[in-house]
């Protein structure tokens, strides 16, 4: 192996006595090739970006940092990058090895970093060409073979992508594009298509390919051809034109052109004239509402549904799923169906070498692989001399299996195979494979292509069903991680760290574990079954004499790690997770012993079967082989590490709090008054916007009773507030036909399980008791009290019974539909329409305006891959496949529920729908097409509302401080009323325009406190006699600053017997209002200009006015 060779020169010097470097070798390894890849990334960056294979190397040097990056483990990181020819590399690293230092033995993870990150799969690197840059089959082995020069391994490679021979039972043929010349063909291809035999070796070259098919057939090819992505049109069913016998046609573009395999439509088959995409997704629709259905929270049912399925569609001997591990990219087979006489593979484990990197990478670029017969002679492809190299079949349905593969289906006892790969998408938009379906078959079976095409639909369906099986067992963990540490938090503000361990819960409840421990300050505090008092102080000394630099280690193996002492543990203790809390403090949690018993498929390391990297020989034995592990724990897995890792940053950040309980405390009280005011606010405004909100919400108890009801609720049913309160609302207001799905929803909502967009109706009454039922959408959560503890449950809906009113309509009418879908009503919402192939036929005004697209430029497209994934771009994968289940669904004449839709417009904006389908019927009741409904998603308008809470309590904070400021002036100006003589008239003047300003600012606060704005948006007036002088002086006192700074003159023609007068209304209002005119005439009038203010009496009326000098 190449990182022991690398290693070997510092291991020799550890058997000298002095030879410390034992301890540091393996880590100084991964620390060089680190230095050396960077080193190589900077040198390549400048090299011109046209130079010829610069991609290639600067992807796979990226590459194989960020492995030794992620990694730690040096027999992890041999398995990632491999063992071939780094001879070179190990010379230049030699010298600079012996002068590193570090420690890492296998099994131990460091955590260095504030977030400890869970390991990646190896992802395929960027492609060259169509294919990429080539892997080395012969760096995944285990045992490493003799050295094998580099164009030994390119040329094994290159005989794989462009190997030159297909598979005898279809023929393939090349083509140029736009003229259809063809530039490459099988030798089959004569005989498949019945051509007339030539004495020409190339018969075909040079000839327009659509000679070969009936002019419609040819047609197809060209209308095809004009597709972007031509991939979404397969299978296109085509006929020979001189036998006219059938052919699925499966088109895509490389390098050179374009290459059509094309496969017999026997008579017999099942799948028969079913061609194209929406016919070949249906013969997968039922097994996908199966899959649906399955319950959640079981991954074992889930993959056992899927391997039923697929025997069923394509009838193999042996269907399996295999499952790919994390931590050594390792297979086992989770799930099987088999013939009855067949041996089972259920539960066994085989080498990570079985499937290599180059294989696994093949997977993701064609993820469904077919072959006919391990057995048969293979077919040579011949191509025009114009090719520069071999044409690439890495894409071809029929490419045919390298000699080592077949041998490998033989000695496993298999003639036949179907493989899928199961590719779990992230959120990230990245890809990566967990597993494939692997179908074996004990004699030649060819499965048809719509029926292949079937089975990947139905692969991908699982694969959105087991993302979401994940997400969902990953949010359980952690919802219990994290009220798990709220609680020791609480533990810990109480008591202190010791609180951790001597109440409960505690920390051995946090994850898996036989026993826990704190060190603290040189003592020990034990929970379960631990080391020794003693042992457990040598344990901390050993991490902080050799890890001081981290913050945490975990292994399943003390031994393995280096740990003195763990030979006196025995068995009791093998495994440690460890978290540092202070520079000298631990918290630890143990495990003890598990014995392991791993049955593999062959042996995982058999000297007999070692791989060849020349002839790529497989090995021979699948023996069953028991291996056991002992004096090992079981591993800790990521989750487990990341709950540590941030109890360690919570208790790190607590602690410091709890030392000065004194000056905590008081700030504590004083932020906590505030934010019990600011809660109070919010919570004021709350319960103002539920009663007033547009939408219907309502809430019971935990006895399903009634125990809130807005007016919203009110006005849909007919039922006023003080009478629905108190009623069952499954009993009493639930209209029958949803009093089932009304009580699922309550008996999930009061386990607090949040359910989103679901559908139902309520009855009507009184008033509105002749209207029918209201339909709602609406969301439920759990209410709960200051415990925490499950109260009741919350709706908020949406009323869609226009829509569903306007929806009978159209399956009513059937065809006549036209008026609808050409009305300009805003009431109409977005409608586009589906016929039986799943291209648009409809797109009305709404979604003209909702995506920017026009009718003209959508109709007769594709809709799921071609309008929505490419004019409209969804999100990932994951969004083409969910909208193409529903799309086939309805098409089929399967039920579907109303779902979320989001996608890109024209202009890029992210636009959020949910979607519903219904089946369009023709005259005979036969499925015709189907109808799309959007409507705007709910989860809309509850982020503009959280929006508004947040800005809410941002204004709350500026309200609350600005009164503090306010109520010292306030109290300096009455000191200075107090201490100034009664003969001081200006100052008294002074004194009362500060209090006017006063008064004014504070009602400007207060009319931005919520509650204070009266109905229709007007403020509050507060009525009053007062003198006009006092208003005018307060007034003129808010611009004297900005006038002066501008030069600008105030001119005031008031008489006096004006200024006496006295006036009845609210004083602060009209000074607000003056001020403002004024401060804006002073704004906008030029520099050493003026302002006048007039003000006349007429009649019992005041007028009073402001004039700008006339040059503005």
């Amino acid at each position: 192996m190449f990182l022991r060779r690398l290693a070997q020169p510092l291991l020799a010097k550890a058997s000298e006595p002095q030879g410390a470097l034992n301890q540091r070798a393996v880590s100084n390894t991964r620390e060089v090739l680190i230095s050396l890849y960077t080193n190589t990334l900077h040198q390549i960056k400048s090299i011109p970006e046209h130079e010829a294979h610069r991609d290639t190397v600067e992807t796979f040097t990226t590459h194989r940092l960020k492995v030794c990056e992620e990694e730690h483990d040096c027999d992890a990181i041999e398995r990632r990058l491999g063992c071939g020819r780094v001879e070179k590399l190990i010379e230049d690293a030699r010298l600079e090895a012996e002068q590193q230092a570090g420690k890492h033995k296998r099994g131990v993870h460091v955590i260095n970093r504030a977030v400890h990150s869970g390991r990646e799969a190896p992802r395929g690197v960027r492609a060259v060409r169509e294919l990429g840059p080539p892997f080395n089959y012969s760096k995944s082995v285990t045992t490493p073979p003799e050295s094998v020069s580099e164009d030994q391994i390119r040329a094994y490679l290159s005989k794989i992508q462009r190997g030159g021979h297909v598979q005898p039972f279809g023929c393939t043929v090349a083509l140029e594009e736009p003229s259809f010349r063809i530039i490459a063909h099988s030798e089959n291809s004569s005989d498949l298509l019945s051509l007339p035999t030539t004495p020409s070796p190339k018969p075909l070259l040079g000839l327009d390919a659509r000679e070969l098919f009936t002019r419609s057939s040819a047609e197809a090819l060209t209308k095809a051809t004009s597709s972007t992505d031509i991939s979404l049109l397969n299978p296109i069913l085509v006929h020979s034109s001189h036998s006219q016998s059938p052919f699925y046609a499966a088109l895509h573009r490389v390098d050179v052109g374009l290459v059509v395999d094309l496969e017999p439509a026997r008579l017999g088959d099942p799948a028969f004239a079913v061609a194209g995409p929406m016919h070949s997704q249906k013969l997968a629709v039922q097994a996908i509402t199966r899959l649906q259905s399955v319950p959640p929270g079981d991954i074992d049912v889930l993959c056992d549904t899927l391997v039923e399925d697929i025997q069923e569609l394509t009838g193999y001997d042996r269907v399996m799923v295999y499952k790919f591990h994390e931590e050594d990219d390792h297979g086992e087979v989770v799930s099987e169906v088999r013939r009855f006489d067949l041996e089972a593979y259920l539960g066994l484990h085989y080498p990570a070498t079985d499937i290599p990197q180059a294989a696994r990478f093949l997977f993701m670029q064609n993820r469904i692989r077919m072959i006919y017969d391990c057995n048969a002679a293979q077919v040579r492809v011949l191509q025009s001399e114009d090719l520069d190299q071999p044409l690439s079949l890495v894409n071809s349905t029929l490419r045919s299996p390298h000699d080592c593969h077949a041998e490998f289906m033989r000695n496993m006892g298999s003639t036949a195979s179907l493989v899928m790969a199961i590719v779990k998408n992230g959120n990230d938009s990245t890809t990566k494979l967990w597993g494939l379906v692997a179908c074996h078959h004990c004699s030649p079976k060819c499965v048809p292509f719509p029926l292949r095409c079937a089975c990947e639909f139905l692969i991908r369906a699982f694969g959105l069903q087991l993302k979401m099986e994940l997400q969902l067992a990953a949010h359980l963990i952690e919802k219990k991680i994290v009220k798990m540490q709220a609680s020791l938090c609480e533990m810990m503000l109480k008591d202190g760290q010791v609180g951790v361990v001597n109440q409960s819960p505690n920390i051995m409840e946090l994850v898996n574990c036989d026993g826990a421990a704190l060190y603290l300050e040189g003592r020990c505090h034990l929970l379960g079954v631990t080391p020794s008092e003693t042992q457990i102080k040598e344990i901390a000394n050993w991490l902080l004499t050799h890890f001081q630099d981290s913050t945490g280690l975990t292994t399943d193996s003390l031994d393995e790690a280096g740990f003195p002492g763990a030979p006196l543990l025995g068995d009791t203790v093998c495994g440690l997770a460890s978290a540092k809390i202070s520079s000298t403090d631990f918290l630890f949690w143990f495990r003890s012993h598990v014995a392991k018993e791993v049955k593999w498929g062959g042996a995982r390391h058999h000297v007999h079967d070692r791989d060849d990297a020349g002839t790529m020989h497989p090995r021979t034995s699948f023996k069953v082989f028991l291996e056991v592990v002992k004096h090992r724990s079981l591993p800790w897995e990521i989750w487990e590490m990341n709950a540590i890792h941030a109890l360690q940053l919570m208790i790190r950040d607590i602690v410091p709090n709890v030392a000065d309980t004194g000056a905590t405390t008081e700030v504590y009280d004083q932020s906590g008054n505030f934010e019990m005011a600011q809660l109070n606010l919010v919570a004021g405004e709350l319960v103002r916007m539920i009663e007033t909100a547009s939408t219907p919400i309502f809430a019971v108890d935990s006895d399903g009773l009634i125990n809130a009801w807005n007016v919203k609720s009110a006005e849909l049913t007919g039922l006023v507030a003080n009478e629905a309160m108190g009623k069952s609302l499954v009993g009493d207001i639930v209209d029958e036909q949803s009093r089932a799905t009304v009580e699922n929803l309550l008996s999930q909502a009061l386990k607090d399980e949040e359910h989103a967009n679901v559908e139902f109706r309520l009855k009507t009454f009184d008033s509105k008791q002749g209207s029918g039922a209201v339909s709602i959408v609406a969301n439920t959560c759990a209410s709960k009290d200051k415990t925490n503890s499950i109260v009741g449950v919350c709706f908020v809906g949406q009323d869609v019974t226009e829509q569903k009113i306007l929806l009978d309509k159209f399956v009513r009418l059937q065809g006549d539909y036209k008026a609808i879908i050409q009305s300009l009503n805003p009431l109409v919402p977005p409608i586009f329409a589906a016929d039986e192939n799943a291209c648009c036929s409809e797109w009305n005004a709404a979604m003209e305006e909702q995506t920017g697209w026009t009718r003209e430029e959508v109709i007769g497209k594709l809709l799921p891959g071609g309008i929505f994934g490419n004019l409209c771009r969804l999100k990932g994968q994951d969004g083409v496949s969910r909208f193409m289940i529903l799309l086939y669904q309805t098409l089929c004449d399967q039920d579907t529920e109303k779902s979320p839709f989001s996608f890109f417009d024209r202009k890029g904006k992210y636009m959020e729908f949910l979607i519903t389908a219904t089946k369009r019927t023709d005259m005979q009741g036969n499925v015709s097409g189907c109808f799309c409904f959007l409507q705007p998603a709910l989860e809309i308008k509850m982020q503009d509302t959280a929006k508004s809470f947040s800005r809410l309590r941002h204004l709350a904070y500026i309200q609350q401080e600005l009164k503090a400021p306010l109520q010292g002036i306030k109290s300096l100006r009455k000191d200075l009323e107090t201490t100034i003589s009664s003969e001081s008239s200006e100052l008294k003047q002074l004194l009362e325009t500060s209090d006017a300003c006063e008064r004014q600012m504070l009602r400007i606060i207060g009319d931005t406190e919520l509650g204070t704005m009266e109905a229709g948006g007007s403020f509050k007036i507060n009525m009053g006699q007062f003198l006009l002088r006092n208003v005018m002086i307060s007034v003129i006192s808010q611009v004297m600053d900005p006038a002066r700074e501008k030069n600008i003159q105030i001119i005031q023609k008031i008489p006096q017997e004006i200024r006496g007068i006295s006036l009845y209304g609210d004083q602060i209002r009209l000074q607000q209002v003056l001020a403002d005119f004024l401060l804006h005439s002073v704004y906008y009038a030029p520099s050493n200009g003026w302002v006048e203010i007039n003000a006349t009496t007429f009649q019992n009326q005041f007028r009073m006015k402001l004039s700008p000098c006339p040059c503005i």
